[in-house]
Parts: C-alpha cells; structure tokens; sequence
C-alpha cells in the first residue's frame, strides 16, 4: 500500500497580495500543505482513542465507498492551528511537564449576530494544578448556534 512509504512532508507558503508588506491584510492567504503518513494517524488514533477501523481497514473504506482509507478529519484539521501559530505569538506563561493535570478554559467576552450565525469573542486559558495560567490568549469563532452542547463538557 503506498501510504506505509510516505513520511510526514510539511511546507509553508505565505500568500500576500502585497509583496512588500510583512502586516497582515484582508484577502491574505496562509497556507500549508502536509502529506500524512500512515504512522502518524496510528499515533493519532492512540492520543485521541479513535479506532474507527475506517481509517486503517483498506476493505472497511471501500465497502464506506472511499477508494483508500480516509484521514481522521480532525486530524487534517490539525493544519490551521499550525498555520496560526506559526505566524502569530501565543503568550506561553509557564511550563506544563508530564503529569500536570491541565485544564483548558474559553470564556465567551463578546457575542455579535450576524444575520443567521453568531460571532464569539473568547478569552483562552489553560490552567495548570495550583491555578497558574500557562497559556493565555483570545479566539474568535463564528457559530451556526449558541446552543451548548452540555454533553461534551
């Protein structure tokens, strides 16, 4: 199967459409592109405890209708946090080592209605045992709902 062959290949391409400027504008582009190795969705499968067999099984795919097995979507969604950061400065305060018990925090600060979504500022924490901040920041999201999904939480 060729997917046992590749290796993990990541590259960064900044799209401007204005060369000279290092500031960020509307109609920017940042991109990356990333070829995933078959190793790679195995150790995201053990993080995460995913194990649809979807995603290793060749035969589970085809008979899903896939002509190969499929990526872990949020694993392919691991690209725009990679892309942000690589850009933009995130404020890491301490360290977190293995064995500390963190906790992950977004506290909507600011809700906007735009026409059928919702627009949610968010203050970002990650608090480690103790209540130290280890890393803090902001996040905008746009919403289909203000509907909280309790069961996740």
């Amino acid at each position: 199967m060729r997917r046992l062959f590749f290796n993990s290949v990541s590259s960064f391409k900044y799209y401007s459409s204005s060369a000279s400027s290092n500031v960020l504008k509307p109609g920017d582009i940042l991109k990356q592109s990333r070829v995933f190795s078959i190793s790679e969705v195995a150790d995201y499968s053990k993080l995460t405890h995913d194990h649809n067999p979807l995603h290793f099984d060749l035969e589970c795919a085809r008979n899903a209708g896939f002509t190969d097995t499929p990526i872990p979507g949020l694993l392919v969604a691991s690209l725009f946090p990679r892309i942000i950061a690589s850009h933009f400065t995130l404020e890491f305060r301490a360290p977190v080592f293995v064995g500390d018990d963190v906790v992950g925090e977004v506290q909507a600060s600011n809700i906007r209605q735009l026409k059928d979504k919702f627009m949610v500022k968010f203050a970002t924490s990650c608090v480690k045992d103790g209540g130290a901040v280890v890393i803090g920041g902001e996040a905008t999201a746009i919403l289909p709902t203000l509907a909280v999904n309790h069961r996740c939480l």
